[in-house]
């Protein structure tokens, strides 16, 4: 098939699961179909191993969506399969530039549009194709775009056709043909600027040849006094941090105890305070070994002194990660207090990448192509597990287990809290969810979520 026919396919799909429905089953199918599509037009030159690794994840989180319908594996779903259309038909193209790319090609897909002759096919057309198109496609599409601006602007006009009763809704039939060919459009026939293929090389994880030979980077100081000044950076920056770690875990472990509410806003300071200062920490480390000092031979030190630097902030990671953890066997666990463990986590593998792009002589790009990776993998993990189950189950262990709470504020729920209320005889929750789990069965099947007819 051309890319025509794929546009064109994928686009009456999309009308016809999302025709008179909700967001549910039918939003997962559309993403294994457009990931099987994807996988038999991409060409063998391209199937490399990340493309086999994003095809599979593509239609995991499309099944992660079709089961829970929620946002992070709608988030999953989008970003595998821009992933997977990007790698398919860029496979040396830096992953960085994958925004880009598409927001420039949906801001100029109208004028690409009218350029008929890079997506719609020169020759080679049957004679029953050009009639097809000439005396019933074009006119269709003409026909229903004045039909709404005249509608639009005379309700006499808008009568002669709303007064009969139709089983079709003209208007949603038209806005999702539209939405649907906007994104088949763009996700088929997308295109990457020269100036981004020129400019991919700058995001090389290794240094060119010519950058191995040291270098001061500004006019004004010298090599040597540039890595002296790195030199006695990080050894007031070290000296700084360890005290910075010993008051730290004082006021954390040692200090009297406070409220649930103090105890709360204290310790997400104190992480925000830790996060930020392993940023700082990154920038730092990117500004002076962004070049020069990764190949200076008399720079010894000064990588001793940043290694010193990584390792200590990986101690702070640690502190504030047992703080959380005890926070949390005291007052159970929430989404902000396992979001916690998820940013250190990210913090860590940042430090650990920092580490390695000085001891491999990394370029500074390493870093943000790898935690793009890293960034993605935590997407699919958030979609994947069913977060809100985990919780409800463990803090179910614990004497103030809110009830509530678990049943308003807490998503996919549901079956704990049925095993909850038929153990304690809880009438009144058990019908509750009763009510809830009847108007989600209830819905079309396309609009269904395959976790809520899984629980009984």
């Amino acid at each position: 098939m051309k890319t025509h026919h794929y546009i064109s396919l994928t686009t009456l799909l999309f009308v016809i699961l999302f025709y008179d429905q909700d967001l549910g089953l039918n939003f997962g199918i559309l993403g294994i179909l457009y990931a099987f599509l994807t996988f038999f037009k991409t060409i063998e030159r391209n199937k490399t191993r990340t493309f086999y690794i994003l095809t599979a994840t593509s239609i995991l989180s499309s099944i992660a969506f079709a089961w829970y319908g929620d946002f992070p594996s709608f988030l999953a779903v989008v970003s595998s399969l821009l992933l997977l259309s990007y790698k398919a038909k860029n496979r040396k193209m830096k992953i960085l530039f994958l925004i880009p790319v598409f927001v420039v090609n949906c801001l100029t897909s109208f004028c690409r549009f009218f350029d008929f002759d890079k997506w719609m096919p020169q020759r080679n057309v049957s004679g029953l194709w050009q009639k097809i198109m000439a005396f019933v496609l074009i006119p269709l599409v003409l026909l229903s775009v004045f039909f709404g601006i005249y509608a639009a602007g005379s309700d006499h006009f808008a009568s002669l056709f709303t007064d009969y009763e139709l089983d079709i809704n003209l208007w949603q039939l038209f806005c999702l043909t539209v939405l649907g060919f906007f994104i088949a459009f763009n996700y088929w026939n997308y295109a990457v600027e020269k100036l981004i293929y020129k400019t991919n090389h700058v995001l090389n994880n290794d240094f060119n040849k010519d950058a191995h030979t040291p270098k001061s980077t500004y006019s004004f100081l010298d090599l040597d006094s540039e890595r002296i000044s790195g030199v006695v950076s990080f050894f007031c920056l070290n000296i700084l941090l360890v005290f910075f770690i010993i008051t730290y875990n004082y006021e954390q472990f040692y200090e009297v105890s406070k409220t649930p509410v103090q105890l709360s806003e204290e310790t997400h300071e104190r992480v925000n305070a830790v996060i930020m200062s392993i940023i700082m920490a990154i920038l730092v480390i990117m500004f002076y070994f962004k070049s020069g000092f990764n190949f200076d031979p008399k720079a010894k030190l000064l990588k001793v002194l940043a290694k010193i630097w990584i390792f200590l902030n990986a101690v702070l990671i640690i502190s504030a990660a047992v703080k959380n953890y005890e926070y949390i066997i005291n007052y159970g666990f929430t989404y902000k207090r396992l979001g916690v463990f998820a940013f250190l986590l990210l913090s860590l593998i940042g430090l650990t990448l920092t580490f390695i792009k000085i001891q491999k002589r990394k370029r500074n790009a390493f870093l943000f192509n790898t935690m793009v990776w890293y960034f993605y993998a935590t997407i699919l993990v958030c979609s994947y597990i069913n977060w809100g189950g985990f919780i409800t189950s463990q803090n179910m262990k614990r004497k103030d287990f809110a009830v509530n709470y678990h049943f308003m504020a807490i998503n996919f729920s549901e079956k704990c809290l049925m095993e909850y209320a038929k153990e304690k005889n809880n009438q009144k929750l058990k019908n509750d969810l009763m009510n809830k789990l009847k108007n989600e069965k209830s819905k079309n099947f396309l609009s269904k979520i395959i976790y809520y007819q899984t629980v009984k």
